[in-house]
């Protein structure tokens, strides 16, 4: 579903990105892990355009090339983005702010409707007529996440979603990743949290000054603590 190759990104002169290469499959979460500004949040707006890759780079998605093209197109060929600042409407409310991300269905996938999404985020089921900015954070983090599914993705993308979340809601969160896995998306997420990474992630991708040291599954990281302490430790 998506193949990146040799992605470079910069930041005015400041080289972030250099030759990042991974790639995602249906029905898979793959996460990409690192310390703080490793570089993890930039190759999600690489991917999705909001930074512009640099030359040579290629960001391939259900078959087409996305490097360069701008986030509108990207978002509409059915690439999702969750940012970490998560974005709503404020003055919206629930329903509201879900009929902004609506679009149109996609061949060979399930339609996301209110009701779909109120199943695997029943909090929101709760609150339809409630304005986003009298939410609680997770609840607003799950709000942006239903409205980018609204769009109909085949793949979304997730920047740190667990971050700041009480431990009930990071539960919630898990569930939700999982039940996407099974509906058949590709899910990439960005953490720095390895013990929620584990429990939804099938591969990691751990990530450098802007550069790739080990992919692998979650499995074969656990073997590993050598990695582990080289590039996650704190």
């Amino acid at each position: 579903m998506l193949s990146v190759s040799r992605l470079n990104a910069f930041y005015g002169r400041a080289h972030i990105l250099h030759d990042v290469s991974l790639e995602a499959a249906s029905g898979e979460v793959l996460v990409l892990l690192g310390r703080n500004g490793a570089g993890k949040s930039t190759t999600m707006k690489s991917i999705i355009g909001i930074v512009r890759p640099g030359a040579g780079s290629s960001v391939t998605f259900a078959g087409a090339e996305m490097a360069g093209r701008p986030p509108h197109e990207i978002a509409r060929a059915g690439l999702g983005y969750v940012p970490e600042e998560r974005r709503i409407f404020t003055d919206l409310t629930v329903m509201e702010n879900l009929e902004v991300g609506r679009q149109a269905p996609r061949e060979g996938l399930a339609p996301w409707t209110p009701e779909r999404l109120f199943a695997i985020f029943p909090n929101l089921g709760r609150m339809r007529d409630r304005p986003g900015g009298r939410m609680s954070g997770g609840e607003q983090q799950m709000l942006t996440i239903a409205r980018t599914l609204m769009g109909n993705p085949r793949l979304i993308l997730l920047d740190e979603p667990s971050e700041g979340l009480a431990p009930v809601i990071v539960e919630e969160m898990a569930n939700a990743i999982r039940q996407l896995k099974q509906e058949g998306l590709a899910v990439v997420l960005s953490e720095q949290n390895l013990h929620f990474a584990a429990r939804v992630a099938d591969r990691a991708v751990i990530i450098e000054k802007g550069t790739v040291r080990w992919q692998g599954t979650l499995a074969t990281l656990e073997d590993e603590p050598e990695v582990k302490a080289q590039y996650l430790s704190v």
